[in-house]
């Protein structure tokens, strides 16, 4: 039997809850039970699976303030998990309008005309999802949304640190027949994402490189994919030419949205010598009007730092800058007001040994550094493990596209910064160690979840054997 163990409130620093890991043999059992289960859930069609999925986002809707008290206490802010439960209804609208324009390939063989084809679409019995903390139910469904509208039965384990979501979904799930046979919500920590990736007929994982290696390997060895979207170390470039109010407001955004933790966070920005004092200037100013939430979770910019470890990460990362002769202009010290606050640090005089230049950061650090050539730039921007997304900021398109083919990510922002997180029709693929497998956005999001089957069909006469008969050929 599993032992409960303490979840941490990131606003009071207070363990005032407990989740019991589901232990590997109840795993075994919800799967085989889901396995069966989605065999009708696949039966029932795409317009009645896309219909339950939208009574599911109304029910959100409806339970919205139990859901929403549930994700405050998980992450210590209050807007931004409004807006994850908000954007369900949305998500399911896109996945649903993609579904609905696919259609089975059909053909005939360029070298066999008398053979024509068919490519159906199977999809995986039963899909694994092993979210993070950072957002809970966005990233719980950012993968299960797309599967379910397949036809895939979808377990989810969430993050140990933001586990509180999670039981009042169940509550809605009990109320949407279908569903609640076909979507389940396990609690527990590492062990139990495990037990899910043993279960599973494909798996989808959002999370550190470090975790993300052990879920890829294990997958590999199970003979099953894997779809790893990890960590990012992303970069800005600001040419000369760029409209500073413009990429000062955009990159304070990116940088520090839900406190920077957020794997498209701007953690490096490049700016052309230039026009560097007066950016400096503007993105500094701009970084000391950002406000805590640490006395009223309805008021202020920044919330707390969800996860314990990482306020120490954060402020080491200072540290280290500090030590080596960088100049820390506003935040860098790391607040404790029952939980873990941290203001934007924007740091200069960095030079490429510094942590918070070569490991991720995920925390509202800006560090800002002068170029005196475009190469120069692109060459620094790439200087990076990681291949997540970057943005260009030019004072046209052009000139910034010119730029952001050169970079070394997925996705690239142009004039605007960390656009993956806002529109997801556009499909990226992750760079270096930032992650492996098809697009989570666009039409792969949900071919993804299918095995390609061809049905070919002889129109004409069978190939007899003399055909291959070597005076027959010769002759």
């Amino acid at each position: 039997m599993s032992s409960p163990f303490p979840v941490r409130n990131p606003r009071t620093g207070v363990y005032d809850y407990r989740i019991t890991p589901t232990p590997a043999s109840e795993i075994s059992l919800i799967s085989s039970t889901m396995r069966v289960h989605q065999e009708t859930w696949l039966q029932i069609g795409l317009g009645k699976r896309i219909a339950i999925l939208q009574q599911f986002a109304e029910s959100l809707i409806d339970h919205k303030e139990t859901v929403l008290k549930a994700l405050e206490q998980d992450t210590g802010r209050s807007l931004i998990s409004s807006v994850e439960i908000d954007g369900i209804k949305g998500a399911v609208d896109r996945w649903a309008a993609i579904a609905c324009a696919h259609k089975n390939e059909i053909g005939v063989s360029s070298s066999m005309p008398h053979i024509s084809y068919e490519v159906t679409y199977n999809p995986y019995p039963l899909v694994g999802v092993i979210s993070p903390w950072n957002f809970p139910l966005t990233l719980s469904f950012i993968d299960a949304l797309p599967a379910l509208i397949a036809g895939c039965a979808v377990l989810i384990k969430p993050s140990e640190i933001t586990p509180r979501f999670a039981e009042p979904l169940r509550k809605i799930l009990t109320t949407i027949p279908h569903l609640k046979d076909v979507l389940v919500l396990v609690d527990g920590d590492g062990e139990t994402g495990a037990a899910v990736v043993d279960q599973v007929d494909t798996i989808c994982f959002t999370g550190s490189v470090k975790t993300g290696r052990i879920v890829g390997e294990q997958a590999a060895r199970n003979f099953i994919p894997s779809f790893l979207e990890l960590g990012g170390k992303d970069p800005a470039i600001v040419l000369k030419s760029a409209d500073i109010d413009h990429a000062s407001t955009a990159l304070l955004r990116a940088s520090i949205l839900n406190n920077g933790q957020a794997c498209q966070s701007i953690e490096r920005i490049y700016v052309d010598e230039a026009i560097y004092a007066d950016f400096m200037e503007a993105l500094i100013h701009k970084a000391q009007q950002v406000t805590l939430n640490s006395d009223d979770i309805h008021k202020g910019i920044l919330g707390p730092i969800i996860f314990e470890k990482q306020a120490q990460i954060l402020q080491d990362q200072i540290d280290d800058a500090r030590e080596k002769g960088a100049v820390i202009h506003t935040g860098g010290h790391v607040e404790n007001h029952g939980g873990s606050w941290l203001k934007p640090t924007v740091i200069t005089d960095l030079t490429p040994d510094m942590l918070v230049l070569t490991e991720e950061t995920f925390g509202p650090l800006l560090p800002v550094i002068p170029f005196n050539t475009v190469d120069e730039a692109i060459s620094r921007a790439n200087d990076s493990d990681y291949g997540l997304s970057a943005c260009v900021f030019a004072a046209t398109a052009e000139e910034a596209i010119e730029v952001g083919r050169h970079l070394e990510a997925g996705g690239i922002s142009i004039n605007e910064a960390s656009l993956t997180a806002l529109m997801h029709e556009a499909e990226k693929n992750s760079f270096k160690l930032s992650g492996m497998g098809a697009s989570r956005m666009g039409h792969s999001g949900y071919l993804r979840f299918f095995r390609r089957q061809s049905l070919m069909i002889n129109n004409g006469k069978a190939l007899p054997i003399h055909a291959f008969d070597e005076n027959y050929i010769s002759n």
